[in-house]
């Protein structure tokens, strides 16, 4: 059989590039920047796969101009919100993404967003870099533990559980609401669920987004989620940037009527709501949660594993419908 040509869009790590080389025929960005615009579109021509990054826009007039050869799709990263699934199915393309590799750095970074946030990092970091230790103030500039709190997981997949195992070691009481119910997880870790969202909305301390996004959940917690949300409550969001209106978010956290937010996460990423990067009781990461070496890795490897059960079987490991 002929060898297979595969894109790559961005740069990889090495140890995987080396172990597509060997089997496959891989094109690859210039080694100064990525492969996008024109320049992806010629790299494609004759090719077998794409696989794009969690933050290529892989649409609808994108998919049409794939050429006939291009069979799959093979996403790196989880969310598939950046790729028309349905056009790319309709064209006879697969789509695969890389789900079970992303839950431990993901749920590490979740947590570390709650402490940072509770406790008011950004606003301390910003005291020393301008050499005010105002922080060293007794009753001044105070956040709040996240130890015993009631942590509201929205969307109980790999990643709520991976959440909710690390919230137990803080003695967290654990919510949760989901659109499938699990029994066996609420008993081995000790969860509750509840099936009526305002109701964990109003009841969480904090709350985590973890739910996929779909037309149904756009904009979960809008204009009026926030209202039910306690005055100190925290939402931390490293799911997917549309389940919340960003600007309805703006609104509720200029106004107090939250105590802040800690996002990995944006509806139109990589641009910001308007208002959103001056806040003071916000927490802002651009988009990290895989953002380690160990797991980036893990991600490329397991493209490259969707990519050989396609090429051998007929179909990925991993596959999107």
């Amino acid at each position: 059989m002929a060898r297979k040509k595969v894109v790559i869009t961005a740069h990889w790590p090495q140890t995987v590039v080396k172990a597509l080389k060997q089997n496959y025929d891989l094109i690859m960005p210039p080694p100064d920047g990525a492969l996008k615009g024109d320049a992806l579109m010629t790299a494609l021509q004759g090719a077998d796969a794409l696989s794009p990054l969690f933050y290529d826009k892989v649409n609808a007039s994108f998919i049409e101009q794939l050429p006939e050869s291009l069979k799959i799709i093979a996403g790196f990263g989880i969310g598939t919100d950046h790729i028309d699934v349905k056009t790319a199915r309709a064209k006879g393309i697969a789509v695969s993404n890389t789900p079970g590799v992303v839950t431990t750095d993901t749920a590490d970074l979740t947590l570390g967003l709650m402490i940072a946030t509770a406790r008011r990092f950004y606003e301390r970091e910003q005291n020393i870099r301008t050499n005010n230790w105002q922080a060293l103030a007794l009753m001044e500039g105070l956040g709040q533990r996240i130890t015993g709190k009631t942590l509201g997981i929205i969307g109980l997949g790999a990643i709520g559980q991976a959440v909710a195992k690390r919230a137990k070691a803080f003695d967290m009481k654990v919510i949760y609401h989901s659109r499938t119910r699990k029994p066996e997880v609420e008993k081995s870790l000790g969860l509750e669920h509840v099936g009526d969202l305002n109701q964990l909305l109003t009841n969480a301390d904090i709350i985590s987004l973890h739910a996929a996004l779909t037309p149904d959940t756009h904009h979960m917690i809008n204009k009026d989620a926030f209202k039910r949300m306690k005055p100190t409550a925290i939402l931390i969001n490293t799911g997917r940037g549309g389940l919340v209106d960003e600007k309805a978010m703006v609104s509720a956290l200029a106004a107090r009527e939250i105590m802040g937010a800690g996002l990995d996460v944006y509806e139109f990423e990589p641009k910001l709501a308007k208002g959103l990067a001056e806040l003071d009781n916000v927490t802002l990461l651009p988009h990290i949660g895989t953002a380690t070496v160990e797991t980036r890795e893990a991600m490329a490897m397991r493209v490259k594993e969707n990519l050989d059960n396609f090429f051998e079987v007929g179909e990925p490991l991993d596959p999107v419908y």
